[in-house]
């Protein structure tokens, strides 16, 4: 029998990808080349080296996987790379008797990925459509993204390290479609676009970004907010009311700040830009994984949840509001001794060590060294 002869496979048009991912809400999207990112590697494994990664695994565990996009996808001939705004997400307000609130980034106050990943989602089917692969990858480490938005040609590196758009900033969500297509690049890198200027290093409550693109995850308040273990004493108060998240890089640069005055009205509103610190702490387990299930928690563990919420009430809280000095009671007598531990914290920063005098079993004598550590450190009072 003759073989059977296949059909040649219809390349689709980059234009044509570009329109369809924006009529299903992305932003910008560009064609970057699928050559190993050989220079983000080299900058991954010297600040994994130099500890700068702070124990972060995501693109640092495998930098030769993460910075060679073919590695998600054998054969693959590009990546179609896109950018979602999650700038335009709005407070819905506070209730009039409002209790001591954590703040939230503005990429954590909704399913920005999500969103994300149903429009690379549809660029991946028209490929596939067409009789190609396709593989979406979006917050995964098994790419490192904003190099591939760089390489598209969707805007440059700020100081911050964060990707930054021309005319429209930094507040977006990356991802890519890698394929086998054979589709052309589209844009060539954009030029820098910083300058002279150093907001962003100066603007850094801990000084986490200690050199144009560079951030010691060891000081950066997003990421210490995710790592496992009791939150570094000496970043606490200056975390202020970060529940989830930092966003001072991004809030203080003049790009973003533009862009904020020419359009300052939110798009999407959310009840997600705060969260009442009382009601966290009174929730169980499965209602806060179930509330706050998108955010990076360690392990999947309320406890770090609990733990950065008695930090943040330390911060904010009024130390005579009776609910703040139950709330705190509750803590201390937790059955986690990381948890006892913060509310220890929080206690003293409030100058309520009335709480901690009338707790039994004796604080000072509890069985976990977490808890008897916080009893002796200094402490600053508010």
């Amino acid at each position: 029998m003759p073989t059977a002869v296949r059909a040649p496979r219809r390349v689709p048009a980059a234009a044509d990808l570009a329109a369809l991912g924006r009529a299903s809400g992305l932003d910008a999207v560009g064609v970057a080349p699928v050559e190993p990112f050989r220079t983000t590697r080299a900058h991954l494994e010297r600040r994994k080296a130099a500890g700068l990664h702070g124990g972060m695994r995501f693109t640092y565990l495998r930098p030769e996987r993460s910075s060679d996009p073919a590695a998600a996808l054998p054969g693959a001939r590009a990546l179609v790379v896109a950018a979602r705004s999650y700038r335009r997400t709005g407070d819905a307000g506070r209730p009039d008797h409002a209790a001591p609130r954590g703040r939230v980034a503005r990429y954590a106050r909704a399913d920005h990925y999500g969103e994300l990943r149903a429009a690379l989602r549809a660029v991946a089917g028209e490929l596939k459509a067409a009789g190609w692969r396709a593989r979406v990858l979006a917050d995964d480490n098994a790419l490192v993204d904003r190099e591939a938005a760089y390489r598209a040609g969707l805007g440059w590196y700020g100081k911050n390290a964060n990707l930054l758009l021309p005319g429209r900033g930094s507040w977006f969500v990356l991802g890519s479609v890698v394929t086998d297509a054979p589709l052309a690049r589209t844009a060539e890198p954009v030029a820098d676009g910083c300058g002279a200027c150093t907001r962003c290093l100066d603007g850094c409550p801990t000084g986490a970004i200690v050199a144009p693109g560079v951030v010691d995850a060891r000081r950066c308040l997003a990421w210490l907010l995710q790592v496992e273990g009791p939150f570094p004493r000496e970043h606490r108060v200056v975390l202020g009311d970060r529940l989830y998240g930092c966003d001072d890089c991004q809030e203080v640069c003049p790009p973003n700040r533009r862009v904020d005055r020419r359009d300052p009205s939110p798009e999407v509103v959310t009840s997600e830009a705060s969260v009442d610190l009382l009601d966290l702490l009174a929730g169980t387990d499965a209602d806060l994984l179930d509330r706050h299930g998108r955010w990076y928690v360690p392990r999947r563990q309320a406890r770090y949840l609990r733990r950065n919420a008695l930090v943040v009430l330390g911060n904010v809280a009024d130390p005579d509001d009776g609910r703040v000095a139950a709330a705190l009671r509750a803590a201390l007598a937790d059955g986690d001794g990381l948890v006892r531990a913060h509310a220890v914290w929080a206690a003293r920063r409030l100058g309520r060590d009335d709480l901690l005098a009338a707790a039994r079993p004796p604080l000072a004598d509890d069985p976990d060294p977490l808890v008897r550590a916080e009893m002796a450190a200094p402490v600053e009072r508010r």
